[in-house]
């Protein structure tokens, strides 16, 4: 029996160094491909580069994505990494440059970027505090997924009235549940490769900076 209960206990140690040590690789390698992203932006700034076309962007990010995904566990993976969150951040410079061209923009950035970060870390630190298993939020995620498929295609062909603020609002509920997800599969096993955990991550945190971006643009037109 003392001996089981020493397997046991040694098993449950190694499995909180394994999830440290992912937390760890992952946070760090998050906030490196950040601060990448931020200079590549800023480089698209001062460029001035206009917004290129959707499918370049669509072909650009899931094409470095699956790539991405395919060399997760060598140190390829990482340099794939690199290279898919600068690219996301080279196509957000022209995105702050529009912003920053508007009446009081440069508020409307920093209020999406306080934002982004207050609700990034909150979210982080409630599962990393609580602990709770949020795998149930996986079929909300699916269904959220396509319902916000659905109204991005239908605000193709209609013009209708708050349609916009509505799907960008559907963006940030659909992020921050994407880091709940993300956060807990990390600390529960379900994540192992700190690679995939970060680029998840990170689409998150995009996501949620962009969506409060025209959130908070829409609102100061309407002022």
């Amino acid at each position: 029996m003392r001996e089981q209960n020493y397997a046991v206990n040694g098993n449950a140690q190694a499995e909180q160094l394994e999830v440290s040590r992912v937390l760890r690789n992952t946070y760090g390698l998050l906030a490196l491909t950040l601060a990448f992203s931020g200079v590549m932006a800023y480089v698209a700034q001062q460029m001035h580069v206009g917004y290129p076309n959707i499918f370049v962007v669509l072909i650009g990010f899931y094409g470095l994505f699956f790539l991405t995904n395919k060399l997760r566990d060598s140190a390829w993976g990482l340099v794939s990494a690199f290279a898919l969150t600068g690219f996301m951040g080279f196509i957000l410079g022209p995105i702050l440059n529009r912003y920053l061209g508007m009446a009081g923009g440069a508020q409307v950035v920093s209020s999406a970027f306080a934002m982004t970060a207050l609700v990034f870390g909150g979210l982080s630190a409630y599962v990393l505090i609580s602990r709770k298993d949020m795998s149930f939020l996986g079929g909300f995620i699916t269904a959220g997924f396509f319902v916000l498929l659905a109204a991005v295609v239908a605000g193709m062909f209609f013009q209708i009235s708050g349609l916009q603020l509505a799907i960008s609002a559907g963006f940030v509920l659909f992020s921050s549940v994407c880091i709940l997800f993300q956060t807990s599969a990390i600390i529960h096993g379900g994540e192992r490769n700190y690679i995939m955990a970060t680029i998840s991550l990170y689409v998150s945190i995009y996501n949620l900076f962009i969506s409060l971006l025209q959130i908070f643009g829409i609102m100061g037109r309407d002022d």
